[in-house]
């Protein structure tokens, strides 16, 4: 399952993560761009457990952090909540029965809390799509279209979670056995399908309430903002500015990013900022190369300029 040229990854990884720079450490199917949002020290951990034609990634961090994130290759994506998780996705509250389920290439944002814990299940749809034919059951699945909430019984959900981390559990104990026996693989594999296939099976359309779609469309107004930040390359930019390109009013901004984030605009766009100068200069270091001073400067404008008391603007 790994690209061609890439270096051949061990069935099972743990990695502890310190660094939100650091986020994609041990993972190579899935993107992870991570900002932390509170001042806490940040620790997160991270076990994957790679089969034949599937993967079980378990996450758990100790604090509040924005993750976007995207499987990286011709993979679908299921994610199964811990009972402590407390967060969103794409402005979804976390919930007891709640599952994401993401085509290829799809974007996810994740703000998650301290205690948060995740299984996410990686599976080809081609491999989806043979064990079906073998069962002739293809009329009973359907594929994700972008990234959909389903919901299951509260039951059925921490079922299909704690399945996971029972493998993960055992796969960190016990790494050899995934390393060296395929027979395990495969009855691993066969087990996951079965077990995922019973929940995706009792799932429904998640229907959201007023508060859902009020926290969507926040999520929607940090995402314009952020990515309009990211992809600016000239003046530094103001409140006044983000408002416009959101096409929302300072105090609409303001709530936004503080239902979602925590913080303010300029609060979560200034860390958003130091995150990004660190990770250039982790790669400039990793590439024993200095990071152009042009670099520095386009990160270092992310950072919206406050109004001060007499109109100007201060940093």
């Amino acid at each position: 399952m790994n690209p061609a040229g890439a270096i051949e990854q061990p069935r099972v990884t743990v990695v502890e993560i310190t660094d939100p720079t650091d986020a994609n450490a041990g993972i190579e199917l899935m993107d992870l761009d991570a900002v932390q949002l509170q001042s806490t020290p940040f620790r997160a951990r991270r076990t994957i457990v790679r089969l034949d034609a599937s993967t079980v990634a378990f996450h758990a961090t100790n604090l509040r952090i924005r993750t976007r994130t995207f499987v990286r290759k011709d993979l679908v994506g299921y994610v199964a909540f811990g009972a402590r998780a407390r967060g969103t996705v794409n402005g979804l509250q976390v919930r007891p029965g709640l599952i994401l389920a993401a085509e290829p290439g799809v974007k996810a944002t994740f703000v998650t809390d301290a205690g948060w814990e995740s299984i996410t299940f990686l599976l080809s749809p081609a491999d989806i799509g043979s064990r079906l034919h073998q069962r002739q059951r293809e009329g009973r699945f359907r594929l994700p279209q972008g990234g959909e909430a389903l919901q299951v019984s509260a039951e059925t959900g921490r079922g299909l979670f704690d399945w996971g981390k029972r493998l993960v559990d055992l796969a960190e104990r016990h790494s050899s056995l995934f390393d060296e026996r395929n027979s395990e693989r495969c009855a691993a594999e066969a087990e996951l399908f079965e077990t995922l296939l019973a929940a995706l099976g009792a799932a429904n359309d998640f229907e959201p309430d007023r508060g859902d779609r009020t926290r969507q469309a926040y999520s929607q107004i940090v995402k314009v903002v952020e990515d309009h930040a990211l992809a600016q390359t000239g003046e530094r930019l103001s409140v006044t500015d983000l408002c416009r390109v959101a096409g929302v009013s300072e105090r609409t901004l303001e709530y936004a990013f503080k239902e979602l984030l925590g913080l303010t605009p300029q609060g979560y766009l200034t860390r958003l900022r130091l995150n990004r100068v660190r990770r250039a200069l982790l790669a400039g270091a990793r590439s024993a190369s200095t990071m152009p001073i042009d670099a520095v400067r386009q990160v270092w404008r992310l950072a919206p300029a406050r109004r001060c008391g007499n109109g100007g603007e201060q940093r």
